[in-house]
């Protein structure tokens, strides 16, 4: 249980360093507006996903990866002497599809609401197809009076 906890938190920083390094350092013109959304990392400490964001499209995002991928070397050795770890972990990048994804449902809700607004106002002048009050009434029950 120490284990993950102890990987959970180094992650936590490995995500603060990465979006740093990116920031500050690593200076390669493909690289866009990148956002570092989460890091993972295995319980033996020796592997870390980094999940990130490129804002733009889609040649944004393939520049942006070929950039990552070349400059992994030099994240992983400051991320490295960052941590302090005797074995630096190996790092892998990740598109993150979160903001896609969000951004497929918010069309598919904005869909929904339409054709919630269509059913609306097409029913607005609509009379029900039998009696007004389909629940009969009898005057002789007496039932509630015991």
């Amino acid at each position: 249980m120490m284990g993950q906890a102890r990987a959970k938190q180094l992650a936590d920083r490995i995500q603060v360093l990465v979006a740093e390094l990116l920031e500050r350092r690593i200076k390669d013109p493909r690289l866009g507006f990148v956002t570092v959304t989460d890091a993972k990392l295995t319980a033996d400490l020796g592997e870390a996903s980094v999940f990130y964001t490129v804002y733009g499209g889609e040649q944004d995002r393939v520049s942006s990866a070929a950039a990552l991928e070349s400059a992994r070397g030099l994240i992983r050795s400051e991320v490295g002497k960052a941590l302090g770890l005797r074995r630096a972990p190996t790092l892998a990048f990740y598109l993150d599809a979160v903001p896609e994804t969000a951004g497929q449902i918010e069309e598919l809700l904005a869909k929904a609401r339409q054709a919630d607004a269509e059913v609306a106002k097409s029913a607005a002048g609509a009379k029900p197809a039998g009696d007004a009050d389909p629940y009969k009434r009898r005057e002789d029950d007496d039932s509630d009076d015991e």
